[in-house]
C-alpha cells in the first residue's frame, strides 16, 4: 500500500533563549522526520508577546515563522514528532499561551478538518495571527486559508506588527532545509 502524501503547513514560535536559532534547530529535526519531505521554511518575523489576556508589551517579544511541507505521517503520529521536538528543545506546558523555549503549530493537514481532543486543524485562531499570515505569505504570496479565504486578505484586514528579524539570514528565506529529504502538536495554543 502506498502511502498517502499530504500537503502541510507547521507554525513555530518562540520568546525564551535564542529564538531565532532554536526555531531553526527545530526545523532541522522536523525536515529530517521520516515521513516528511519538501520542507520549505519562511523568514523569521518578530512581534510583542500574545497572552490569554491579550498582547503584553512588557514579556519577552516573539519569533515566529511558518514552513510548508509534504507529509505520508498521519496527523497524530506528526503531532507527536512535533511534540517531541518541542520537548527536546526545553517546551514546558504549564501556562497557556505562557513564555515559551518553542512552540510547534500544526495549521494545514491537507485539506482535512480535524477536531479532537489532542489537535484542531485548520489551526482555530491562524487566520487573525499576523505572526502566522505575515512570514506564510512571504513563503507563499498566493497562500489560501482554508475556510477563511486569501492570505493577503487576512493579513490586510487585521494588519502586520510583525518586523522582520533583524538578525535572520534572509538569504535562507524560503529555502528547503533539509533539500530532498523523503522518509517513512502541541494542543493549539
Amino acid at each position: 500500500m502506498i502511502a498517502q502524501v499530504v500537503p502541510v503547513l507547521f507554525a513555530f514560535g518562540a520568546n525564551l533563549g535564542d529564538r531565532g536559532e532554536t526555531i531553526r534547530s527545530a526545523q532541522r529535526a522536523l525536515a529530517a522526520t521520516p515521513g516528511i519531505e519538501r520542507f520549505e521554511a519562511s523568514a523569521l518575523r518578530e512581534t510583542i508577546a500574545l497572552t490569554a489576556s491579550g498582547p503584553d508589551p512588557d514579556a519577552p517579544r516573539y519569533v515566529n515563522g511558518v514552513a510548508t511541507a509534504r507529509t505520508t505521517l498521519d496527523p497524530h503520529a506528526l503531532l507527536d514528532a512535533m511534540q517531541a521536538i518541542e520537548t527536546t528543545h526545553g517546551r514546558v506546558r504549564d501556562i497557556r499561551w505562557g513564555d515559551r523555549t518553542l512552540d510547534i503549530d500544526l495549521v494545514l493537514f491537507g485539506g482535512r478538518v480535524i477536531s479532537d481532543d489532542r489537535l484542531q486543524v485548520p489551526h482555530p485562531r491562524a487566520h487573525e495571527r499576523d505572526f502566522v499570515l505575515a512570514p506564510w505569505l512571504d513563503l507563499d504570496p498566493d497562500a489560501v486559508l482554508m475556510g477563511h479565504g486569501r492570505v493577503a486578505d487576512l493579513l490586510a484586514r487585521i494588519g502586520d506588527t510583525t518586523v522582520p528579524l533583524s538578525h535572520d539570514d534572509h538569504a535562507n528565506a524560503g529555502s528547503k532545509v533539509v533539500p530532498g529529504r523523503s522518509g517513512g502538536l502541541d494542543a493549539q495554543g
